[in-house]
This record gives C-alpha cells, structure tokens and sequence, in this order.
C-alpha cells in the first residue's frame, strides 16, 4: 500500500517538475541570467532602449504640439470672444519665438 502511495508522490513530483521546467522555459530565466552575466552587453542593451525611448518621447511630444496648435488655431477662427483672446495672444507668442529663434 505504501509503495503505491510512494509512486503516485513520485509521479506527482515528476509532473511538477516538469512543469516548472516548461515554465521556466517559458520565461527564459537562463537568457535572463546570461544577460546579467554580461555588464557591457546589458550596459549596451539599456543604452539603445534609452535613445529609442527618448526619441519616440521627442517625437510624439512634437506632434501633440502640432496638433494643439492647429487646435488653438482653429478656435481662433472661431472668434470665441474671452477664450479667442486667450488662444490668440498664446499662438502670437509661440510664433513670434518660431520666428526669432531659429536653431
């Protein structure tokens, strides 16, 4: 009786084990650990995620100002009598720096 009960631990440990191999397969714990093994390869790695980070970053803040001047351009046009005025003097000051300086 005891030994049937032994066995089915044993095959129940087994099935686990295996799972916990497919697992950690599945999250390529051993790509991981080799990559902090590495510093410079990881220093590397971290250098160019940063520069694609900070570019997307540059990029999209560009075009939501774009776009928020078209916006406020738009509104302008509009002629909302407080808010007009508001928008207008905002879009005369970003011109105006548009203009004077030119990097």
């Amino acid at each position: 009786m005891e030994d049937n009960g032994q066995q089915k631990s044993i095959i129940n440990l087994q099935d686990r084990i295996k799972d916990l191999a497919i697992n950690i397969e599945k999250m390529k714990l051993a790509e991981y650990v080799e990559l902090l093994n590495s510093p410079w390869r990881l220093l590397w790695i971290n250098f160019i995620s940063g520069i694609a980070r900070g570019m997307g970053i540059a990029v999209g803040f560009a075009i939501l100002g774009a776009i928020l001047l078209i916006v406020l351009q738009k509104l302008v046009a509009l002629n909302l009598p407080v808010i007009g005025g508001i928008i207008a003097d905002i879009v005369e000051i970003v011109q105006q720096q548009m203009k004077t300086n030119r990097y």
